[in-house]
């Protein structure tokens, strides 16, 4: 049963399709394995009723299929609602907060037959790749349990690589879903901007940063899940229909891929990082693909200036209300009322400037895709770090001057809402593991998974070493 868990989602559907497996069979296998594991590693928070998950999955196997996720456990990441399930954000002021209804896309996992265990750990509001908060504390890479998974999906990212789920989603603002996956050797992916739409809540024009999406152990399962969350919805603006995501095929001949290496000179790496994606970028030529080195092909100044004023605007939409209390304002972690101080001190024509360079890149973007497909960086400039440190000060010698300077190498797909695919490369001298991003145009999301597809078939990375004891 473990082999068969470990093997993912589509392997999982297929096996209770043809009646090899139930569903009751794989809740009670998955309990067992989140009750040996999870004690160690604090991945899946607020874990439903062994006695009424074991319940619901003999009522999924006496009943028809759904769909491809029909009998499957699944846990949310604790940012979006489940319905009779926590939504603490991570925040000592939600810690008590029920969902009364579902998050959008929860409600299609829901109706594709997913069985919602319990929600995944994730820093308070998301603030930060790095997966503590005060209410349940930290999560810890399988790889080293003393050392961070990332975030803000972390506990979705460990609870994949060690078997505890076979499909997870995530949400990405600032790498949210690259850098853990990228830590704990499973992909991630960041969908092009409005194909999983946000809830039908609050203002749904102006904030184009964050998304979410789909984490798996292999892309064909990152593709599943991204065409059963994905689709417009008629309450919502800027939606993408959902492409067909069926029959994933490996392809990599002739694919054009322009490395960024370090900007420049602009972005800090830790040594090794860049040498896993070097190396992983002379596979993909092994596979066919056509592989250039960059030079900077824009500001990166301009850049993360147009970054930190709408992620600090968008950040602020959220909280404002909490900081603008006293009682709750001082149970804010300081990253969170850094970025609601900034928020508030912008004038509208400070955000209209800042999306004017969000224009520029766009723009700039679109030129390169005229000759390249796919463009590639590292993950993250770090390899993970102590989970008792909130977040690195410093760099290969180069200080780092806010809480997510170590992470800007992801900001250039975010700004703009191109789609990424983190795929696993391997692991540093001290057996830590690392990612690369592949990034691709608006649209291009079958097209990354097919490249993905072949990377994978070709290195297999989470198969080929999965974390010790799991």
């Amino acid at each position: 049963m473990d082999d068969l868990i470990r093997a993912g989602g589509l392997a999982l559907s297929s096996a209770m399709e043809r009646g090899e497996m139930t569903a009751p069979d794989l809740m009670e296998a998955t309990l067992a394995r989140i009750d040996r594991i999870n004690p160690d590693l604090n991945a899946i928070v607020s874990l439903r009723d062994a006695d009424d998950l074991m319940e619901e999955a003999r009522q999924a196997g006496a009943g028809p299929r759904k769909g491809w996720l029909h009998g499957i456990p699944i846990a949310i990441k604790d940012l979006a609602n489940a319905e009779g399930l926590p939504t603490t954000m991570g925040s000592p002021l939600f810690a008590r907060q029920v969902a009364e209804g579902d998050s959008l896309f929860v409600a299609r996992l829901k109706a594709a037959g997913a069985i919602v265990i319990g929600k995944t750990n994730t820093p308070e509001f998301g603030l930060g790749s790095q997966t503590y908060n005060a209410v349940f504390g930290a999560t810890a890479n399988p790889y080293d349990r003393a050392r961070t998974c990332g975030g803000s999906s972390g506990g979705a990212a460990v609870a994949l690589a060690t078997g505890m789920l076979s499909v997870a989603d995530g949400s990405d603002m600032m790498g949210s879903l690259r850098n853990p996956a990228g830590w704990t050797n499973v992909y991630g992916m960041r969908p092009s901007w409005g194909l999983v739409p946000p809830d039908p809540v609050g203002d749904n024009f102006l904030h184009q940063l964050s998304t979410s999406g789909p984490m798996a152990r292999n892309p064909r399962d990152l593709g599943a899940l991204l065409e059963t969350m994905a689709g417009p919805d008629p309450r919502l603006p800027h939606g993408r229909a959902a492409p067909s995501m069926a029959g994933i095929a490996p392809h990599a001949q002739g694919i054009r891929i322009g490395w960024l290496g370090d900007w420049g000179g602009a972005l800090a790496y830790e040594p090794g990082v860049a040498d896993l994606c070097i190396r992983a970028l002379g596979t993909f030529a092994e596979l066919g693909a056509r592989v250039e080195e960059m030079a900077p092909p824009h500001s990166a100044e301009a850049i993360w200036q147009s970054w930190t004023t709408l992620r600090s605007w968008q950040v602020t939409t959220g909280i404002e209300p909490l900081y603008a209390a006293p009682a709750s304002r001082e149970r804010l972690k300081p990253e969170a009322i850094w970025e609601v101080e900034r928020g508030l001190a912008f004038s509208g024509m400070e955000i209209h400037r800042a999306s004017v360079l969000r224009s520029d890149w766009f723009r700039r973007a679109a030129d390169l895709f005229e000759t390249l497909d796919v463009l590639a960086l590292p993950s993250a400039q770090v390899f993970p770090f102590d989970k008792a440190t909130e977040w690195p000060r410093e760099i290969a010698g180069r200080q780092m001057d806010t809480y997510h300077r170590w992470m800007e190498v992801v900001i250039a797909a975010s700004l703009i809402g191109l789609p990424v695919v983190n795929v696993p490369v391997g692991f540093s001298d001290g057996g830590l593991p690392m990612g690369m991003q592949l990034i691709g145009p608006r649209g291009s999301d079958r097209r990354l998974l097919e490249l993905a597809q072949a990377w994978h078939e070709a290195t297999d990375w989470p198969g080929r070493r999965p974390p010790a004891g799991t």
